[in-house]
């Protein structure tokens, strides 16, 4: 099955069928990382670019990887020392880049829309890799996958998201993804982080997590996004620890089959406290070494990848 758009601009463009194909077509990919060398000629005479306009380690890596995993070329942009600084617009860019041969581009900006705003103006496809405070999909695909290897199906699973709800793409795109994929998603942060209407992507709202936490099969933790925060929501770090971090005191409360998530990075005495790097059911490194596998099944359907995947 082929995706409906030829780019991927964000969950809410999906549908459960959609994402269940991403995510199947991930799991031959995971299968390929396993192997001694973890390389296919799938998207071979292929090259895209990450064109990143924010700071990023694991999400611009990933694509990378997984674009040389497919023996797809991938170009790195870098702000800081391309004519962005000189007042080459966003558009202007772009077109350049494509220009120059590519197929897709991978783009994460600060705007809300930017990706959706390039789709229309250029022949190559784009993915979405982050777009403000809008969506993440690629990060809600990974989480999606990662659950699912581990839990099985989703439908029916509780999931509480924990956090800066209102600043937070991975949120958005992980509600409308678990939402899809039958899951029961609940929210729960501090009143001035959980956005009015919230309710509309059909999850409950909690802002007591010691009222919800010991209830839930996942426990997705999200980072404060300081750099998008403009007033003060919270009074200080030690109050939020206290009263929405995973603390040792929460995490020794959990039920044995509670799985921990979170996108990173992970802010470390805020959101999570440091024993929850050892806890047996913590997913975090598994859903990066997921991430690649799941960009791989994204690039190989956009740019249309045909036949079996060969060593």
């Amino acid at each position: 099955m082929k995706l409906r758009s030829r780019h991927l601009l964000g969950i809410e463009g999906l549908d459960r069928s959609e994402i269940l194909t991403i995510l199947d077509q991930a799991r031959t990919f995971r299968e390929v990382l396993d192997r001694t060398i973890p390389i296919v000629p799938a998207l071979r005479g292929r090259t895209v670019v990450n064109l990143f306009y924010e700071a990023s380690t694991r999400t611009s890596t990933s694509f990378s990887l997984a674009a040389s995993r497919l023996s797809c070329g991938c170009v790195n942009f870098s702000k800081a020392t391309s004519s962005v600084s000189k007042g080459e617009t966003l558009l202007d860019t772009a077109r350049n880049i494509e220009a120059m041969g590519v197929d897709g581009i991978i783009i994460r900006h600060q705007s809300p829309g930017a990706p959706h705003f390039l789709s229309q103006h250029v022949k190559a496809f784009v993915v979405n890799a982050g777009d403000g405070a809008h969506e993440h999909p690629t990060q809600a695909l990974l989480d999606a996958y990662t659950l699912r290897e581990k839990l099985g199906s989703l439908n029916g699973k509780r999931v509480l998201v924990v956090g800066d709800i209102a600043h937070s793409r991975v949120a958005r795109s992980n509600l409308l993804c678990l939402a899809r994929l039958g899951a029961k998603v609940a929210v729960c942060g501090p009143p001035t982080m959980i956005p009015p209407g919230i309710e509309q992507y059909g999850c409950e709202v909690f802002y007591r997590l010691d009222r919800i936490l010991y209830e839930v099969d996942v426990v997705n933790m999200l980072r404060v996004q300081q750099e998008r925060i403009t007033s003060s929501s919270f009074p200080t770090v030690r109050e939020y620890r206290s009263l929405y971090g995973l603390t040792r005191e929460r995490l020794r409360k959990l039920a044995p089959e509670v799985v921990v998530t979170h996108p990173g990075p992970v802010n470390w005495g805020v959101e999570m406290d440091f024993d929850v790097a050892d806890f047996s059911r913590a997913l975090v490194l598994p859903q990066v070494t997921n991430g690649v596998a799941v960009r791989m099944a994204v690039l190989y359907l956009l740019a249309g990848g045909e036949g079996e995947v060969r060593s």
